[in-house]
């Protein structure tokens, strides 16, 4: 999750012009990507994302991510979408109407890829959530995250939506590490839940 300094992760109107992304973020974006099994979505960030990298701007600007994200599995959680549609480029997606906790839960026991040849494979397997911060908070409050990757942007924009908004109780985090500082200013933070959320 792309945030500012100042704890937004999306300015007023939904917007991210300010996302600090450049080739070696791209890079990381890639790495990232390619170890992962499924995509989950809310309604709205999968709106974003089936606009953008199906197009030839996409597929001619950023190949290596958009194949990525045209083909890697995907779900998209959402009450009002009647349907989704596979074409040429945007593939392997799948709606689910009712009953997320649930499909998660599920899906969180299902074997996994190796991350390497010769590797077991892991209960679940790589499950990324992109943006889709209702849908994020619905999970937390579940326990079903196991792990949240928050990049801090050296950028503050004053107004937004906050990280986590909407977040009911308490969550404390353990910091695993800070793995990467990017030539930008961009910093990683990894970060897993710890212990009882507080109601």
């Amino acid at each position: 999750m792309m945030v500012s300094v100042d704890g937004y992760f999306e300015g007023p109107d939904h917007d991210i012009t300010w996302h600090n992304v450049d080739a070696e973020f791209n890079k990381y974006a890639i790495e990232q990507t390619s170890s992962t099994d499924l995509l989950l979505f809310g309604r709205r960030t999968y709106q974003l994302m089936e606009e953008y990298w199906p197009t030839e701007a996409a597929l001619r600007d950023d190949p290596e991510v958009a194949s990525l994200m045209n083909n890697t599995p995907k779900i998209v959680f959402s009450k009002t979408l009647d349907k989704v549609t596979e074409t040429k480029h945007w593939k392997n997606v799948k709606l689910i109407k009712d009953n997320a906790i649930e499909e998660v839960k599920r899906l969180k026991q299902q074997e996994g890829k190796p991350v390497s040849p010769g590797e077991p494979t892991s209960r679940g397997g790589n499950i990324a959530i992109y943006g889709s911060n209702n849908f994020a908070v619905s999970l937390i409050e579940e326990g079903l995250i196991d792990e949240f990757r928050i990049i801090i942007n050296p950028v503050a924009i004053g107004a937004g939506t906050p990280l986590f908004k909407g977040i009911k109780n308490k969550l404390d985090l353990k910091l695993l590490g800070s793995p990467r500082t990017f030539e930008n200013g961009n910093v990683l933070l990894i970060y897993e839940p710890a212990g009882t959320q507080m109601k």
